[in-house]
C-alpha cells in the first residue's frame, strides 16, 4: 500500500514536466525560427487580407525580388513585397536609382493603399532590418 502511494505521488510530481517542456520548446521556436504576425491594413491585398494572421520564417536563405518580408521600419514591423534587390534599378520621379547591395526597395501589393518605399525619406529596407520571410506566399 505504501509503495502504491509513493508511486502515485511521483507520477503527480512528474506530471508537470511534459507540459513545461512543450511550452519551452514552443517558445524557443517562436523566438528563433517562426514569427507570428498580424496584417492591420489592406496594403498587401489581394495577397494578404486585412486583419489576417501571417507566419514568417526567421531563418531564410537569400532574399529576392518578389519575396514578401516582415521588417522593422520606424519602430514598427511592416509587411511588404520586395520590388527590387541590391544592384537592381528602379524608376522614381523620373530618375533611375540603383538599389544598394544589402538593401531592398519594397512595395505593397495594393499600391493605392500602401505606405512603402515610394513615400519614405530612406527609400530602402536594410537586410539587417528583415525579421522574417512570409510563409505561404501566394504569387
Amino acid at each position: 500500500m505504501k509503495e502504491e502511494k509513493r508511486s502515485s505521488g511521483r507520477r503527480k510530481q512528474r506530471s508537470w514536466v511534459i507540459p513545461v517542456l512543450c511550452a519551452a520548446v514552443t517558445l524557443l521556436i517562436l523566438k528563433t525560427v517562426l514569427l507570428v504576425g498580424y496584417v492591420p491594413s489592406s496594403s498587401m491585398e489581394p495577397t494578404l487580407h486585412k486583419n489576417s494572421i501571417i507566419l514568417g520564417l526567421r531563418l531564410h536563405g537569400e532574399l529576392k525580388t518578389g519575396d514578401i518580408i516582415i521588417f522593422r521600419h520606424d519602430g514598427e514591423l511592416l509587411v511588404k513585397r520586395i520590388a527590387a534587390s541590391g544592384g537592381e534599378q528602379i524608376e522614381r520621379d523620373g530618375e533611375t536609382i540603383t538599389v544598394p547591395y544589402g538593401c531592398f526597395y519594397v512595395l505593397g501589393d495594393n499600391a493605392a493603399d500602401s505606405y512603402d518605399s515610394r513615400y519614405w525619406e530612406e527609400l530602402f529596407v536594410k537586410e539587417k532590418d528583415v525579421a522574417a520571410v512570409v510563409l505561404g506566399d501566394r504569387r
